[in-house]
């Protein structure tokens, strides 16, 4: 029978300690129903004595009608000379009516004299009524121990004490804390190690990211013992964060033997990931270990030749096991492996012209465009060498002219001359600029004979100088993302003119789903 690790996460509370990240009531109890569906078995709520959402959250958290977690207020011993009874904190943990609390005291001797500006003996007593307050009201209590490690270090005999005194009060859980952040893998397992041959309770881990270790410190946590790991999704947390239950998760499943969640919900961890960073209002980290859309991302030829034949001589576990998808890269490192795997990727053949595709690649690259990040654009170069390949239009002249008339805002006109199959098409449009005017102009000469494109719209427009070196005579590259419903594609164009650059990547925009489309010629064309 496989070793259960119980998770708990903090993201609720700990992780909205991050710079930066807000949440309100709604997505509190949103990502706290994603957190129940996907399994984990705590799930911390906030600290009901501390702020009025809080308070708020644990008042509406009973509606979420959790099956699997089980949700915990969290909070602090009671205060130095205060009775537990009297103490406001514990009474607001009592409050929000959850089945668990996570309470946290002092192990480091410094803090408790210069902190909490008591002695070490009212520390140990402010624990264990703090702990056996709570357990007389039928709460499983989770006892954190802030700052262990950097107390251990200080004084093992005390920081052990506050240990046993939380213990004897009746603690389901004593969690060991690596508050800062600072400590080593090899350090807190020895530490782990030590505390579990003298404490017959149960341990859990609770690490920062402040070293860049803190997965790396409960992973060793749970190899000297702990069964209960604390972290965050994404890794969110006050400083640099908590540890990353994302990436703990897969590593105790898949690599450690243990049981974490449902195997059925490994499948899930990477729309987790981006769910709660969705919600979160933040940018998933696109390197993010497993759930990155780089995860899985090769781009050197040699290794897309490898993956080609054997996934597993580059991937340390398959990316569909985590939700994730293998992702090629086409660049002037690539090789001919990479053109092959990623037009199929795309749905469109090579046709045996790798090699010089590949080619074209480079050469352009060498130009300064960037096709990992434009896929679109590589897409088309594809299409482009097919047999057959009718242009749906060809761009002829192009006139963008900006003016400010006396006492009006500055405006822009884009006069563009197309040819769409033997029709030649004239038109003009205004903007509220350069760019936004040549969008228009090309609508407006196109549409008539694909109105299909009146779906497609600009969803991001970027321009990067390529060559800063140069000044006003640098050269431009202008990536374009377009989007028709949830479809996405981006297309780059690269010239010393930025309109011209523009230009290049609008057309590619606009001809690209109208190949996908297969609408190689104009429609009246077709319907004739």
């Amino acid at each position: 029978m496989e070793t259960q690790v119980y998770l708990f996460d903090t993201t609720l509370r700990d992780g909205t300690q991050s710079e930066g990240l807000s949440l309100s009531v709604e997505d509190k109890l949103k990502i706290a129903a994603l957190l129940d569906a996907f399994g984990v078995h705590y799930v911390e709520g906030g600290w009901p004595g501390s702020n009025p959402k809080d308070v708020e959250f644990f008042r509406r958290a009973g509606s979420l009608g959790l099956r699997r977690a089980r949700l915990v207020a969290f909070g602090a011993t009671r205060k130095a000379g205060v009775r537990a009874e009297d103490d406001p904190n514990l009474r607001a943990l009592v409050a929000a009516e959850t089945p668990a609390v996570s309470i946290f005291g002092k192990s480091w001797t410094l803090h408790v004299r210069h902190v909490l500006e008591t002695t070490p003996e009212e520390n140990l007593a402010m624990i264990a009524d703090s702990v056996g307050w709570l357990k007389g009201r039928g709460k499983e209590v989770i006892y954190d121990a802030e700052h262990f490690f950097d107390g251990y270090r200080a004084d093992p005999a005390y920081a052990l004490s506050t240990l046993r005194a939380a213990a004897r009060a009746g603690a389901d859980w004593i969690v060991l804390c690596d508050t800062n952040g600072g400590s080593l893998p090899a350090w807190v397992a020895d530490v782990t190690a030590d505390v579990r041959r003298g404490l017959p309770t149960p341990l859990g881990i609770h690490s920062h990211n402040d070293g860049e270790l803190a997965v790396a410190n409960a992973l060793a946590a749970v190899e000297a013992g702990c069964r209960q790991v604390q972290g965050t999704i994404n890794g969110y947390g006050e400083r640099c964060g908590n540890a990353n239950l994302v990436s703990i998760i897969p590593a105790l499943q898949l690599k450690m033997g243990l049981l974490a969640v449902p195997p059925e919900s490994l499948a899930h961890l990477t729309e987790l990931a981006r769910s709660v960073s969705e919600i979160a209002n933040l940018n998933p980290d696109a390197h993010a270990p497993y759930v990155g859309v780089s995860a899985f991302a090769h781009k050197g030829g040699v290794h897309v030749a490898a993956v080609e034949k054997l996934a597993a001589s580059y991937e340390h576990v398959p990316p569909e096991v985590v939700g994730n998808r293998r992702h090629v890269v086409v660049s002037e490192l690539s090789g001919r492996g990479n053109v092959r795997v990623k037009a199929d990727e795309l749905g469109v053949a090579t046709d045996g012209r790798e090699r010089e595709l590949l080619a074209q690649v480079k050469e352009l690259e060498n130009q300064g465009y960037q096709f990992e990040a434009a896929e679109g654009s590589f897409e088309l170069l594809v299409r482009r060498r097919q047999p057959g390949y009718v242009a749906p239009f060809e761009l002829l002249d192009v006139v963008v002219v900006a003016q400010r008339r006396r006492g009006e805002a500055m405006i822009a006109e884009a006069t563009v001359k197309l040819r769409v199959g033997s029709e030649t098409v004239h038109t003009a449009a205004e903007g509220d600029g350069p760019v936004h005017a040549l969008d228009r102009a090309l609508r407006k000469a196109l549409l008539p004979h694909y109105p299909a494109l009146a779906d497609v719209r600009l969803a991001d427009y970027k321009v990067r100088i390529l060559d800063p070196q140069a000044a006003t005579g640098a050269r431009t590259r202008v990536l374009i993302e377009a989007a028709r419903g949830e479809e996405r594609w981006s297309t780059l164009g690269v010239s010393k003119n930025i309109i011209e650059a523009s230009g290049q990547a609008l057309a590619d925009s606009l001809e690209l789903p109208l190949l996908r489309a297969r609408l190689a010629q104009p429609l009246r064309s077709q319907t004739a």
